[in-house]
Formats: structure tokens, C-alpha cells, sequence
């Protein structure tokens, strides 16, 4: 790599070259005070899913308006990750953290106060905008924090630990909050971990020095993001028009374009929000396809299979948090498995392809589930299998991410497997419920709305057709990783930060 790409400013999180300064005393207290706020921002991927049948029924959305709620949140998140690095570096890491701490709170408590579905969607939309300010600040803050190599590893193994247990946090204590209280308390929730993670931060961090050479990369930041939401807003328009309607095309038309200028914008710009020479190296581009895939087809499965689980099995929030478990488990045995055995000996190309492959057998099962499915024979078969097949997709793709970028790359790096993930589940949760409500109104033609029966049946033919296409989503994966990924293990740089998933 040329002398110009190693001295490029850092984007986010983990691009800071380690500090030759003596390692703050309450290193283990801070440490704890990040990981607090991020367990906040992952919780928020998760525990608001639970509670959306009771927020639909309390504001009386329609069910092509339940995905912004999810959509909302994970949009913005992704989309203003590595804007959201740059301001750490411009600002200062200190005051970003806390500024995004108490934005967070601020949006929560709006949101759990909301009293219509636009007042509610505002509100996600606003807890993605401070995430994507706090997650880069905490990652950033945790680099500069640890700089002794064995205990950095140890706290970005707490911090990962944090990271994969979050979301089976979230869906039991969403379940648990929306049951024995109100599902408005899964965003009010926000203001206890906030509250303890600000006093902590303001007490016990060190403010940081301003990089004066840092500047934001505002067009860039304003053509990614219009582009994403196009595409989003695009596909969701099909729910109410035809495909060929220009409410449809045309918005994935702008999104397309805008997203074309913002690759040509980073060719040209001082200070590119994402450097192209980080996307030219095929494992690394295989990663965050594979990232962004997975991504949509795991959004997908927890919003339909909530619904399904909630309004057609009448599950309890509480029992449909816990019936998402055996998954998580699954998902994090198969996650270690290939990131500690199966990559370092034979590498990606055979591991993730298999992923990919697993999960859509498990997407193909699901197709099954009926009204008269229980829980033991119907859903947990395949929900393990998906579950096993994400967990050797997710931990090899978000690791050979950042595998072999330079030091000061690490960070945009980092930041952009993140942002992949939450974009990939912004489109992925957009498609996928537009083509399960079109299913859903053609099931009806020349039958009796109002009948509970044809109602039910419906349903299950929405939430079908979305495992159908979750399926091929992941087939498509399956054939991308095949044909990018390299063959053999891939070496590995042992002073390279290892990217953790926000």
C-alpha cells in the first residue's frame, strides 16, 4: 500500500494508532461504562421487534406501515455510521459519546411518548442518528482506552460478548416489558442505561484532542444517505402501486443514481467518507455483500416471524422472546465454530457459502408453518437451522471485513460492515414486507374480508411469501460467496484491530 493510502485520515471507530501514553487508571470502569451504551444501542435492534403487534394495535398503523418502525431506526443507524466516526474525530471522542447518550434518551422517551405512528416513526428515525454518533465514539474511545495489546484483546472481547448477547437480551426483556407493563417501556428503557452510562462517561473519561485535519465529507454523507432512503422509500411504495408505477421506479431509479454519485464523489473528494481502496479486495467485498445479504434476510425473519409467532400461535411477548433463543444460541455455537476452527483451517469459500445454504433451507422450511404449527415440531426445527447457518456466515464475513487493511482503514472498515448489516435489513425489512402485504390483499380477492378465518389464512400466506424471497436472498448469497471469496485460509495480521459488530 502506497505511502498516501497509510497516512489517509481514519473514518470511525477503531482507526486511532495506538496511544504511547500510560493507560488511564479506571480503565476497567470505563470499560464498563461503554459497554452499558452499547448494549443500549444493540437492545434497540431487537426489543422494540417484540413489542410492535402491541404498538400496531395501540396507534393503529397498518401492517405496510409496521417496517418503519424497524426501518427507521436501522436507515439512519447505517447511513450515518461513518459520518458518525468523523465527528468523534472532529469534536472529540468525549463529547461525542455524550452528546449521543443523551440524544438517544431524548429520542426514546419521545418515541415511548408517542401518540401517533408518525410521531413514533420520527423518534426511531432520531435513536439511529444518535446511535450512529455513540457506537463509533464508544469503539473509538475503547481503542484509546486499552492500549496494552492483551488487555485490549480482553476488552474487545467483553465488548464483542456484549455486542452477541445483546440482541437475546433484547428480545427477552422486550417481551417482559411489553407483557408486564407497556410496550411504550421498551424505548423508555433507554433512559435508565443512558442515564448510567452519561454520569459514568462525564466522570471518569478524558477529554480528547480534536484532529484538526479531520473535515466531513458532507456530500458524500448527503448522496449515501438520500441514495438508501430511495431504495427504501421505492420499494415500499410497491405495496400501494405496481411495479411499473413511477412512485416505484422512480424513487429506485434516484436511489441508484445517488448512490452511483456517491461512489464517483469518493473517487474525487480530500476526505472520503468511504475510500474505495477498502471495497477493492475480493474477501473483503465478498464480506460485506455477504454482511448486507444475511443482514436483510435476518431483519426479515424476525419481523414476520414476531407477527406469526404473536398474532397467529397467540403467543405471549414474553413466550415469542424466548421461542428466539434457541436461534440466538445456535447462531452464536456456529459463530465461534467458524471464526475459531473451521476459517483458520480451511477458510471462507467452503464455510459461508454453507451458511448461506443452511439459512435458506431454514427460510424454505419456515414456508410450512401453517395455523395449525406448534412450537417444538413446526418452528424450531427450522429456526435452528437458520440459525446455525447465519452463525458461519456472520462471524467469518464481519472478521475478513477488516482482514488486511492498513491501520488507519481499520476504522472505515469497521464502521462499514456495521452500516452494512443495518442497510442491508433497511432494504431487506422494506421489500420483503411489501411483498408479504401484496400477498396478502391478492389472497383476499373474492373472499370475505371481514371472515376471521380468511383473515388468519392470509397472514400465513404473507409471512410465506417473505420466507420464500428470504430464501432467495440467501441463495444469492450462497452464489456470490462462492465466486468472490478466495480460496485457502487467509493470513492474518496479529496487531490488526478486530472489528466489532455496533
Amino acid at each position: 500500500m502506497s505511502k498516501t493510502d497509510t497516512d489517509a485520515p481514519g473514518t470511525a471507530a477503531v482507526s486511532d494508532l495506538p496511544s504511547t501514553d500510560a493507560p488511564p487508571r479506571h480503565r476497567w470502569w470505563i470499560l464498563a461504562v461503554i459497554g452499558l451504551a452499547q448494549l443500549m444501542v444493540v437492545l434497540d435492534g431487537t426489543i422494540v421487534n417484540i413489542a410492535l403487534p402491541s404498538a400496531q394495535k395501540d396507534l393503529g398503523f397498518s401492517d405496510g406501515d409496521r417496517q418503519w418502525i424497524v426501518t427507521a431506526y436501522a436507515l439512519a443507524f447505517g447511513s450515518l455510521l461513518l459520518l458518525g466516526g468523523r465527528i468523534a474525530d472532529l469534536f472529540g471522542r468525549k463529547m461525542t459519546f455524550l452528546v449521543g447518550l443523551v440524544g438517544f434518551a431524548v429520542a426514546s422517551a419521545v418515541g415511548g411518548a408517542a401518540n401517533s405512528f408518525e410521531m413514533l416513526v420520527t423518534a426511531r428515525a432520531a435513536q439511529g442518528v444518535f446511535g450512529a454518533l455513540l457506537a463509533p465514539a464508544a469503539l473509538s474511545l475503547l481503542t484509546t482506552t486499552f492500549t496494552d495489546p492483551k488487555e485490549r484483546g480482553k476488552a474487545f472481547g467483553v465488548y464483542g460478548a456484549i455486542a452477541g448477547a445483546g440482541g437475546a437480551i433484547g428480545l427477552l426483556l422486550g417481551g417482559l416489558l411489553t407483557e408486564h407493563l407497556d410496550w411504550r417501556w421498551t424505548l423508555y428503557v433507554n433512559l435508565v442505561f443512558a442515564a448510567a452510562a452519561f454520569i459514568g462517561g462525564a466522570v471518569l473519561l478524558q477529554r480528547t484532542t480534536r484532529d484538526k485535519s479531520t473535515t466531513l465529507d458532507v456530500p458524500g454523507a448527503v448522496l449515501v444517505g438520500g441514495g438508501l432512503f430511495s431504495l427504501v422509500y421505492g420499494f415500499s411504495n410497491a405495496e400501494h402501486n405496481d411495479w411499473s408505477s413511477p412512485e416505484v421506479w422512480g424513487w429506485l431509479v434516484a436511489g441508484a443514481a445517488l448512490l452511483a454519485a456517491f461512489t464517483w464523489w469518493q473517487t474525487r473528494s480530500s476526505h472520503p467518507l468511504l475510500p474505495l481502496r477498502v471495497l477493492l479486495d475480493r474477501n473483503r467485498g465478498a464480506s460485506f455483500i455477504s454482511v448486507l445479504i444475511s443482514g436483510a434476510g435476518m431483519f426479515g425473519v424476525f419481523l414476520f416471524l414476531t407477527y406469526y409467532l404473536q398474532q397467529s400461535l397467540g403467543y405471549t411477548p414474553v413466550e415469542t422472546g424466548l421461542a428466539f433463543l434457541p436461534m440466538v444460541a445456535a447462531l452464536m455455537a456456529t459463530s465461534t465454530l467458524a471464526s475459531s476452527v473451521l476459517v483458520p483451517r480451511i477458510g471462507p469459500k467452503p464455510v459461508v457459502p454453507l451458511g448461506m445454504g443452511m439459512a435458506a433451507a431454514g427460510m424454505i422450511w419456515m414456508t410450512g408453518l401453517d395455523l395449525s404449527s406448534t412450537y417444538t415440531t413446526g418452528v424450531l426445527p427450522p429456526l435452528l437451522v437458520a440459525g446455525l447457518g447465519l452463525g458461519l456466515v456472520m462471524s467469518p464475513a464481519m472478521a475478513l471485513a477488516v482482514d488486511g487493511v492498513d491501520a488507519r482503514d481499520s476504522g472505515v472498515a469497521s464502521a462499514t460492515v456495521n452500516a452494512m448489516q443495518q442497510v442491508g435489513g433497511s432494504i431487506g425489512t422494506a421489500l420483503l414486507n411489501t411483498l408479504a402485504t401484496s400477498a396478502a390483499t391478492d389472497y383476499l380477492v373474492g373472499k370475505d374480508p371481514r371472515d376471521p378465518a380468511v383473515q388468519a389464512q392470509a397472514s400465513i400466506e404473507a409471512y410465506s411469501t417473505a420466507y420464500w424471497w428470504s430464501a432467495v436472498f440467501f441463495a444469492a448469497g450462497l452464489v456470490a460467496s462462492v465466486v468472490l471469496y478466495r480460496r485457502g485460509v487467509p493470513k492474518q495480521d496479529p496487531d490488526a484491530a478486530p472489528v466489532v459488530h455496533m
